[in-house]
């Protein structure tokens, strides 16, 4: 930022970080606790994810493990393969995506928009499955062994949860240090962490609250499902979840989380997945345990652009 309060950045990359976060005092229960979300879809490609693949991509081209003109590769959703394709992008990396049609279309226009090749991965019958997420993963292994190859490996890299320490950095200077409880849906664990290890930086350490669909309990039972939350429940356990720092795990109704996302557009003009129609029941939900004046902080993790077209808002 420069003295007249604008923001001017070498590149796109520059524009990731400091999204904004909101108070939910429409939706805060009587006698409970405040609601706060940390609004990522202000980031280029409208998700979180961007902090990550700017964090992964980056390092790995310091590190010289990645030049320009190589090609990375990822198995996605389509958050993390719109956020590696925009940072491809601007790094001068190509990018090719294992993608599947269980996952929102729009998602993979936005992949192709960047400039990415996206290979699809048939669901079968339109669900997101432990059987699903297999073969992607063994497609994007074989590919990443290619010559000129490099695997951004988002279920692996120590860069994917160091990406989020800044996340949790802004919402403890954001809130002046006061965040009672984090909680968050988890895919790799990494959001969630990662924001947990920017507050124990800033000095913060909230109650941590992981959460699942209920869909697909594996956290909570052990047993994985099918569900239609993109984006978390990935049919195995999250590679960077710290059980050791969790102070419980959750599942929460699918059915629930997509009725929250057309409930925060319509009543709070928030446009939200359904991850983040999710995180936002379950902060709800321990607001309800919370005395006035705590605060109870959740990720709205991308935008609902990404979804128009889809079950969630069709």
């Amino acid at each position: 930022m420069v003295e007249d309060g604008t923001m001017r950045c070498e590149d796109a990359l520059g524009a990731i970080g400091n999204t904004p976060i909101v108070r939910l005092k429409g939706l805060e229960p009587e006698g409970g606790g405040e609601i706060w979300v940390k609004l990522e879809g202000g980031n280029p490609t409208g998700s979180y994810k961007d902090r990550m693949a700017a964090s992964v991509l980056r390092r790995a081209m310091d590190r010289g493990a990645l030049r320009r003109g190589d090609r990375v590769v990822e198995y996605t959703g389509g958050s993390t393969g719109t956020a590696l394709a925009f940072v491809s992008a601007v790094l001068g990396l190509r990018f090719t995506a294992v993608f599947s049609d269980a996952f929102s279309d729009s998602k993979r226009q936005a992949m192709e928009a960047f400039g990415a090749e996206v290979l699809i991965e048939p669901s079968g019958d339109g669900t997101i499955t432990p059987g699903l997420i297999a073969r992607m993963k063994a497609r994007a292994h074989a590919l990443a062994a290619e010559p000129g190859s490099f695997y951004a490996d988002q279920f692996g890299s120590p860069d994917v949860r160091a990406g989020y320490d800044p996340m949790g950095r802004e919402i403890a200077a954001d809130l002046d240090g006061h965040v009672d409880v984090l909680v968050a849906a988890v895919g790799t664990g990494a959001a969630l962490m990662g924001a947990a290890d920017g507050l124990a930086a800033a000095g913060v350490r909230p109650r941590i609250v992981a959460l699942e669909p209920l869909q697909s309990p594996l956290l909570t039972t052990g047993t994985g499902g099918a569900h239609r939350v993109e984006g978390i429940g990935v049919g195995f356990a999250p590679p960077f979840l710290d059980r050791d720092r969790l102070d419980d795990i959750r599942a929460i109704d699918q059915d629930r989380a997509f009725a929250m996302c057309r409930q925060l557009a319509r009543q709070t003009g928030l446009f939200c997945g359904g991850s983040t129609g999710l995180n936002v029941v379950a902060a709800i939900d321990l607001a309800r345990g919370l005395e006035p004046g705590q605060r109870v902080v959740t990720l709205g993790c991308d935008t609902g652009a990404k979804y128009l077209g889809g079950h969630i808002f069709g």
